[in-house]
């Protein structure tokens, strides 16, 4: 796929088919994911991937924006034993977004869809998170990507803007 058109193409999407995603392909989604730039190429990632239905039903329960029907769900960690020092250590939040956007863009080449939500910087959700999980201490979640064939179809679009831009020259 062209990846203008990917971009363009790339819609959150919130009804699932209940088709499981292939072993292969979600770690296709994983190898693109840590392809993503960091900050002093630290990786601060880790990637927990859920496919247990009582933990996806459990997911939904962890913010007020997660209520999707998924066969899929990919948590984007924080790894804090990969932070930077003090001082640059919030470059996690970038280096994990970079690497989530390559799981969306990533998703549409295998027809999947798939929408982000967010769980930091809530402290319950990043809660609710770490415990219906079982996170580790060390891993703060970022977000929540659900992921699976769509049910919905959506219109590519940008959403191009010159109000927002400002040319110095």
């Amino acid at each position: 796929m062209e990846l203008t058109k990917a971009i363009y193409d790339r819609r959150s999407i919130r009804k699932f088919k209940e088709d499981i995603v292939d072993e292969n392909i979600i770690k296709e989604l994983l190898k693109l994911a840590m392809a993503a730039p960091s900050a002093c190429n630290k990786r601060p990632w880790h990637f927990v991937v859920v496919e247990n239905k009582d933990l996806l039903m459990g997911l939904k329960g962890c913010t007020h924006f997660s209520k999707y029907d998924a066969p899929l769900a990919i948590i984007v960690c924080g790894n804090q034993k990969q932070f930077l020092p003090i001082g640059a250590e919030t470059y996690w939040v970038q280096d994990c977004s970079a690497a989530t956007e390559n799981i969306l863009l990533g998703a549409l080449e295998y027809g999947l869809g798939s929408v982000w939500c967010g769980v930091y910087p809530q402290k319950m959700n990043i809660k609710r998170v770490k415990e219906l999980l079982n996170l580790d201490d060390s891993l703060i979640p970022l977000n929540i990507i659900y992921l699976g064939y769509p049910k919905e179809e959506m219109e590519p679009r940008t959403q191009y803007d010159e109000s927002k831009i400002t040319y110095l020259k």
